[in-house]
């Protein structure tokens, strides 16, 4: 593994145990060269996924980048890194289970949107400000009212029952 501070290849791993919900193996590592400390994370990977993107162009899916836009959207909130976590891994695991090695990039919006709605309200509606491409004040009053009604109506028929 090399090292994120000076690019050395040799570090060692000071301790391994596997997180939370057991989805994937922590280890503590030193590098060798620097002594810098990191932490890496190892997971099954079921299939490898390919993105179609809006525009139709096809790219590998990337679990970093993911992972990169949820910490973006939840930068100085009170959201356990830990619980984030397994947020991204419940969505990998969802898209895998599609049962297809093509998911577009929607679906992963929605599922990311999905699963920040439960975490963090300011999180969510920064993810989808981009996600959705809002272009003005206006985008976010029409998508805030939009959350309250459903909300509301979610409220007085928990059941979703007409």
């Amino acid at each position: 593994m090399r090292c994120p501070y000076c690019g050395n290849d040799e570090t060692q791993v000071k301790d391994s145990r596997p997180t939370e919900d057991s989805n994937a193996i922590r280890r503590r590592r030193i590098c060798i060269g620097c002594g810098g400390r990191f932490t890496t994370f190892e997971r099954v990977q079921l299939r490898d996924l390919t993105v179609v993107k809006k525009s139709g162009r096809k790219v590998p899916f990337d679990r970093e980048k993911l992972s990169r836009s949820v910490t973006t959207a939840l930068r100085k909130r009170q959201v356990d890194p830990e619980v984030a976590e397994r947020m991204i891994s419940g969505v990998v695991r969802q898209l895998e289970s599609l049962g297809d090695v093509e998911v577009t990039s929607e679906q992963i919006g929605e599922y990311v949107m999905d699963g920040l709605k439960e975490l963090d309200d300011v999180a969510f509606v920064r993810f989808a400000s981009v996600y959705k491409n809002f272009s003005s004040a206006d985008d976010f009053q029409s998508f805030l009212t939009d959350l309250v009604e459903a909300e509301t109506a979610a409220e007085r028929d928990p059941e979703g029952e007409a």
